[in-house]
Protein backbone atom coordinates (compact mmCIF):
# COMPACT_ATOMS: atom_id res chain seq x y z
CA UNK A 1 0.00 0.00 0.00
CA UNK A 2 1.20 3.52 -0.56
CA UNK A 3 1.17 5.82 2.19
CA UNK A 4 1.24 9.30 1.58
CA UNK A 5 1.60 10.73 5.08
CA UNK A 6 3.75 8.80 7.42
CA UNK A 7 5.20 9.44 11.13
CA UNK A 8 7.22 7.57 13.18
CA UNK A 9 8.05 7.87 16.67
CA UNK A 10 7.74 11.57 16.18
CA UNK A 11 8.33 13.52 19.70
CA UNK A 12 7.80 17.34 19.73
CA UNK A 13 8.42 18.77 23.71
CA UNK A 14 8.02 22.10 25.43
CA UNK A 15 10.00 22.53 28.37
CA UNK A 16 8.81 19.03 30.50
CA UNK A 17 5.87 18.55 28.49
CA UNK A 18 5.84 16.06 26.03
CA UNK A 19 2.78 17.12 23.39
CA UNK A 20 3.58 14.53 21.11
CA UNK A 21 5.52 11.64 23.05
CA UNK A 22 6.42 8.55 20.39
CA UNK A 23 3.74 9.63 17.78
CA UNK A 24 2.94 7.21 14.79
CA UNK A 25 0.39 7.36 11.67
CA UNK A 26 0.48 6.34 7.93
CA UNK A 27 -2.28 7.92 5.56
CA UNK A 28 -3.16 5.87 2.25
CA UNK A 29 -3.37 7.65 -0.92
CA UNK A 30 -6.31 9.17 -1.95
CA UNK A 31 -8.31 8.91 1.59
CA UNK A 32 -9.28 10.82 4.38
CA UNK A 33 -7.30 9.78 7.75
CA UNK A 34 -9.28 11.24 10.80
CA UNK A 35 -6.98 12.68 14.19
CA UNK A 36 -9.67 12.17 17.28
CA UNK A 37 -8.44 12.75 20.91
CA UNK A 38 -9.40 15.64 24.05
CA UNK A 39 -8.30 18.80 23.98
CA UNK A 40 -3.55 19.06 24.48
CA UNK A 41 -3.57 15.00 22.89
CA UNK A 42 -1.26 16.37 20.67
CA UNK A 43 -3.31 17.00 16.93
CA UNK A 44 -2.53 20.16 16.44
CA UNK A 45 1.57 20.03 17.28
CA UNK A 46 1.42 17.08 15.22
CA UNK A 47 -0.26 18.49 11.93
CA UNK A 48 2.15 21.42 12.46
CA UNK A 49 5.26 19.12 12.93
CA UNK A 50 3.78 17.40 9.28
CA UNK A 51 3.15 20.50 7.36
CA UNK A 52 6.97 21.43 8.62
CA UNK A 53 5.49 24.49 10.79
CA UNK A 54 7.70 22.78 13.94
CA UNK A 55 10.69 20.15 14.28
CA UNK A 56 9.92 17.51 15.76
CA UNK A 57 12.20 16.63 18.70
CA UNK A 58 12.55 13.04 17.53
CA UNK A 59 11.33 10.48 14.99
CA UNK A 60 10.74 10.88 11.85
CA UNK A 61 8.22 11.79 9.19
CA UNK A 62 7.58 12.23 5.18
CA UNK A 63 4.29 13.95 3.28
CA UNK A 64 4.48 12.79 -0.17
CA UNK A 65 7.36 11.11 -0.11
CA UNK A 66 9.56 13.87 1.19
CA UNK A 67 11.19 14.33 4.83
CA UNK A 68 9.61 17.12 6.68
CA UNK A 69 12.71 17.87 8.32
CA UNK A 70 15.46 17.51 4.99
CA UNK A 71 13.18 18.84 2.43
CA UNK A 72 10.43 20.81 3.70
CA UNK A 73 10.44 23.53 0.87
CA UNK A 74 9.42 20.49 -1.51
CA UNK A 75 6.79 19.25 1.51
CA UNK A 76 5.17 22.74 1.48
CA UNK A 77 5.01 22.21 -2.64
CA UNK A 78 2.49 19.57 -2.40
CA UNK A 79 0.87 20.36 1.04
CA UNK A 80 -2.31 22.59 1.08
CA UNK A 81 -3.50 23.62 4.92
CA UNK A 82 -6.41 24.92 6.45
CA UNK A 83 -6.26 25.76 9.79
CA UNK A 84 -8.65 25.93 12.73
CA UNK A 85 -9.78 30.15 11.69
CA UNK A 86 -10.22 31.16 8.46
CA UNK A 87 -7.18 33.19 7.05
CA UNK A 88 -9.00 35.70 5.08
CA UNK A 89 -9.10 39.46 3.94
CA UNK A 90 -13.03 40.45 5.01
CA UNK A 91 -13.11 43.79 3.41
CA UNK A 92 -11.94 41.90 -0.52
CA UNK A 93 -14.22 39.77 -2.01
CA UNK A 94 -14.43 36.22 -2.26
CA UNK A 95 -12.45 36.53 -5.91
CA UNK A 96 -10.11 38.65 -5.30
CA UNK A 97 -8.96 36.98 -2.00
CA UNK A 98 -8.04 33.58 -4.39
CA UNK A 99 -6.69 35.69 -6.55
CA UNK A 100 -4.28 37.13 -3.71
CA UNK A 101 -3.49 33.78 -2.64
CA UNK A 102 -2.60 32.81 -6.24
CA UNK A 103 -0.20 35.92 -6.41
CA UNK A 104 1.46 34.91 -2.96
CA UNK A 105 1.66 31.64 -4.49
CA UNK A 106 4.02 32.80 -6.88
CA UNK A 107 1.02 32.27 -9.80
CA UNK A 108 1.42 35.16 -12.57
CA UNK A 109 -1.98 37.44 -12.73
CA UNK A 110 -3.93 35.92 -15.68
CA UNK A 111 -2.87 32.48 -13.64
CA UNK A 112 -4.12 33.28 -10.43
CA UNK A 113 -7.61 34.78 -11.98
CA UNK A 114 -8.05 31.72 -14.04
CA UNK A 115 -7.46 29.74 -10.92
CA UNK A 116 -9.72 32.09 -8.80
CA UNK A 117 -12.50 31.22 -11.34
CA UNK A 118 -12.17 27.22 -11.52
CA UNK A 119 -12.08 27.14 -7.42
CA UNK A 120 -15.39 29.40 -7.25
CA UNK A 121 -16.92 27.00 -9.43
CA UNK A 122 -15.88 24.26 -7.89
CA UNK A 123 -16.91 25.36 -4.50
CA UNK A 124 -20.36 26.76 -5.14
CA UNK A 125 -19.38 30.12 -4.74
CA UNK A 126 -19.33 31.37 -8.49
CA UNK A 127 -22.43 33.28 -7.61
CA UNK A 128 -21.22 35.40 -4.69
CA UNK A 129 -17.22 35.55 -5.91
CA UNK A 130 -17.75 39.32 -6.29
CA UNK A 131 -19.21 39.95 -2.38
CA UNK A 132 -16.87 40.89 0.39
CA UNK A 133 -16.33 37.92 2.40
CA UNK A 134 -17.94 40.24 5.29
CA UNK A 135 -21.10 39.34 3.37
CA UNK A 136 -20.74 35.66 3.73
CA UNK A 137 -21.93 32.69 5.98
CA UNK A 138 -19.89 30.14 7.63
CA UNK A 139 -20.04 27.64 5.64
CA UNK A 140 -19.14 29.46 2.51
CA UNK A 141 -16.25 31.55 4.61
CA UNK A 142 -15.26 28.04 4.97
CA UNK A 143 -15.57 26.39 1.75
CA UNK A 144 -13.74 29.49 0.57
CA UNK A 145 -10.67 28.79 3.21
CA UNK A 146 -10.51 25.24 1.66
CA UNK A 147 -10.66 26.80 -2.19
CA UNK A 148 -7.23 28.53 -0.47
CA UNK A 149 -5.61 26.01 0.40
CA UNK A 150 -6.19 24.50 -2.97
CA UNK A 151 -4.78 27.65 -4.89
CA UNK A 152 -1.90 25.15 -6.32
CA UNK A 153 -3.63 21.48 -6.42
CA UNK A 154 -1.53 20.02 -4.08
CA UNK A 155 -1.81 16.48 -3.41
CA UNK A 156 -1.92 16.16 0.29
CA UNK A 157 -5.00 18.33 2.34
CA UNK A 158 -4.26 19.17 6.08
CA UNK A 159 -7.65 20.31 7.60
CA UNK A 160 -7.24 21.11 11.34
CA UNK A 161 -10.55 21.83 12.79
CA UNK A 162 -12.19 23.05 9.73
CA UNK A 163 -16.02 23.14 10.71
CA UNK A 164 -15.54 24.66 14.18
CA UNK A 165 -18.20 26.97 14.99
CA UNK A 166 -20.57 26.30 12.27
CA UNK A 167 -24.29 25.30 12.03
CA UNK A 168 -25.52 21.96 10.60
CA UNK A 169 -25.79 23.12 7.14
CA UNK A 170 -22.20 24.42 6.91
CA UNK A 171 -20.79 21.49 8.08
CA UNK A 172 -22.89 19.47 5.99
CA UNK A 173 -21.35 22.35 2.76
CA UNK A 174 -18.22 21.17 4.23
CA UNK A 175 -18.27 17.76 4.18
CA UNK A 176 -19.73 17.81 0.67
CA UNK A 177 -16.55 19.89 -0.59
CA UNK A 178 -14.20 17.51 1.01
CA UNK A 179 -15.58 14.68 -0.64
CA UNK A 180 -15.23 15.86 -3.61
CA UNK A 181 -11.45 16.67 -3.31
CA UNK A 182 -11.14 13.12 -2.08
CA UNK A 183 -13.14 11.65 -5.32
CA UNK A 184 -10.82 13.88 -7.48
CA UNK A 185 -7.64 11.87 -5.64
CA UNK A 186 -6.23 14.13 -3.06
CA UNK A 187 -5.31 12.74 0.56
CA UNK A 188 -6.64 14.69 3.40
CA UNK A 189 -5.84 14.64 6.96
CA UNK A 190 -8.54 15.62 9.29
CA UNK A 191 -8.21 16.70 12.75
CA UNK A 192 -11.87 17.04 14.68
CA UNK A 193 -13.44 16.95 17.71
CA UNK A 194 -16.96 16.36 16.22
CA UNK A 195 -17.60 12.36 16.30
CA UNK A 196 -20.20 12.53 13.36
CA UNK A 197 -17.56 14.60 11.29
CA UNK A 198 -14.92 11.71 11.47
CA UNK A 199 -17.57 8.76 11.37
CA UNK A 200 -19.05 10.76 8.08
CA UNK A 201 -15.65 11.42 6.01
CA UNK A 202 -12.94 9.54 7.39
CA UNK A 203 -11.95 5.93 5.82
CA UNK A 204 -9.55 5.23 8.87
CA UNK A 205 -9.32 7.10 12.07
CA UNK A 206 -6.71 7.65 14.43
CA UNK A 207 -7.70 8.02 18.62
CA UNK A 208 -4.89 10.01 19.80
CA UNK A 209 -4.62 10.59 23.84
CA UNK A 210 -1.17 12.27 25.57
CA UNK A 211 0.92 12.30 22.27
CA UNK A 212 0.60 9.26 20.98
CA UNK A 213 -1.71 7.10 19.01
CA UNK A 214 -4.11 4.67 21.16
CA UNK A 215 -5.81 3.02 18.79
CA UNK A 216 -6.78 2.96 14.78
CA UNK A 217 -9.03 1.39 12.77
CA UNK A 218 -12.09 2.08 10.27
CA UNK A 219 -14.65 3.47 11.83
CA UNK A 220 -17.02 0.24 12.14
CA UNK A 221 -13.11 -1.11 13.65
CA UNK A 222 -12.87 0.87 16.13
CA UNK A 223 -16.63 0.57 16.74
CA UNK A 224 -16.09 -2.62 17.77
CA UNK A 225 -13.77 -2.53 20.30
CA UNK A 226 -16.42 -1.12 22.91
CA UNK A 227 -18.57 -4.23 21.82
CA UNK A 228 -21.14 -5.64 18.87
CA UNK A 229 -24.40 -4.62 18.40
CA UNK A 230 -27.63 -4.34 20.99
CA UNK A 231 -30.97 -5.07 21.41
CA UNK A 232 -32.70 -1.92 22.92
CA UNK A 233 -36.00 -2.23 24.50
CA UNK A 234 -37.61 1.21 26.26
CA UNK A 235 -40.81 -0.41 28.04
CA UNK A 236 -44.01 1.58 28.52
CA UNK A 237 -44.71 0.39 32.41
CA UNK A 238 -41.47 0.56 34.61
CA UNK A 239 -43.07 -2.33 36.72
CA UNK A 240 -42.37 -4.46 33.12
CA UNK A 241 -38.64 -3.44 33.41
CA UNK A 242 -37.48 -7.09 35.15
CA UNK A 243 -39.61 -9.10 32.69
CA UNK A 244 -38.48 -7.57 29.37
CA UNK A 245 -34.78 -8.30 30.99
CA UNK A 246 -35.61 -12.17 31.78
CA UNK A 247 -36.56 -11.86 27.98
CA UNK A 248 -33.19 -10.70 27.17
CA UNK A 249 -31.37 -13.50 29.21
CA UNK A 250 -28.60 -13.18 31.85
CA UNK A 251 -26.55 -10.51 30.12
CA UNK A 252 -29.03 -7.69 29.99
CA UNK A 253 -28.77 -4.69 31.30
CA UNK A 254 -31.37 -2.63 32.88
CA UNK A 255 -31.67 1.58 33.56
CA UNK A 256 -34.64 2.23 35.26
CA UNK A 257 -34.56 6.28 35.06
CA UNK A 258 -34.71 5.65 31.57
CA UNK A 259 -37.30 2.55 31.60
CA UNK A 260 -34.68 0.70 29.28
CA UNK A 261 -32.78 -2.49 29.05
CA UNK A 262 -30.46 -3.70 26.65
CA UNK A 263 -28.49 -6.84 25.65
CA UNK A 264 -25.54 -8.22 23.13
CA UNK A 265 -27.75 -9.47 19.47
CA UNK A 266 -25.14 -11.14 17.38
CA UNK A 267 -27.30 -11.91 14.84
CA UNK A 268 -29.09 -8.19 14.63
CA UNK A 269 -32.12 -9.13 12.39
CA UNK A 270 -33.42 -12.07 14.22
CA UNK A 271 -32.56 -11.18 17.74
CA UNK A 272 -35.11 -7.83 16.53
CA UNK A 273 -37.72 -10.63 15.64
CA UNK A 274 -37.64 -12.66 18.62
CA UNK A 275 -37.26 -10.02 20.96
CA UNK A 276 -41.15 -8.33 19.21
CA UNK A 277 -42.66 -11.53 19.11
CA UNK A 278 -41.44 -12.12 23.22
CA UNK A 279 -42.85 -8.93 23.76
CA UNK A 280 -46.32 -9.59 22.66
CA UNK A 281 -46.57 -12.79 23.56
CA UNK A 282 -46.19 -11.72 27.38
CA UNK A 283 -48.25 -8.59 27.32
CA UNK A 284 -45.24 -6.26 27.89
CA UNK A 285 -45.73 -2.69 25.79
CA UNK A 286 -42.87 -1.58 24.76
CA UNK A 287 -42.68 2.34 23.63
CA UNK A 288 -39.37 1.72 21.63
CA UNK A 289 -37.59 -1.59 20.28
CA UNK A 290 -34.14 -1.08 18.57
CA UNK A 291 -30.90 -2.52 17.86
CA UNK A 292 -28.29 -0.25 18.20
CA UNK A 293 -24.60 -0.24 17.49
CA UNK A 294 -21.70 1.90 19.05
CA UNK A 295 -21.58 5.11 18.61
CA UNK A 296 -17.61 6.94 17.68
CA UNK A 297 -18.83 9.11 20.92
CA UNK A 298 -18.63 5.59 23.13
CA UNK A 299 -15.42 4.90 21.37
CA UNK A 300 -13.67 8.14 22.29
CA UNK A 301 -14.70 8.17 25.60
CA UNK A 302 -13.08 4.26 26.45
CA UNK A 303 -9.78 4.67 24.80
CA UNK A 304 -9.05 8.16 26.16
CA UNK A 305 -10.18 7.03 29.44
CA UNK A 306 -8.29 3.89 29.43
CA UNK A 307 -4.92 5.42 28.06
CA UNK A 308 -5.48 7.66 31.14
Amino acid sequence: MTYTIEAHGLVKRYGARAALDGFDLTVPHGTVHGLLGPNGAGKTTAVRVLTTLLRPDEGTASVAGFDVARDGAEVRRHIGLVGQHAALDEVLSGRANLEMFGRLSHLRPKAAARRAGELLDRFGLADTGRKPVKAYSGGMRRRLDLAAGLILSPPVLFLDEPTTGLDPRGRAEVWAAVRALVADGTTVLLTTQYLEEADQLAHRISVVDRGRQVAEGTPEELKKTVGGDRVEIVVHDPADLPAAAALLGPDAETDPDTRRVSAPAPDRMATLTAVVHDLRAHGIAADDVAIRRPTLDEVFLHLTRSAA
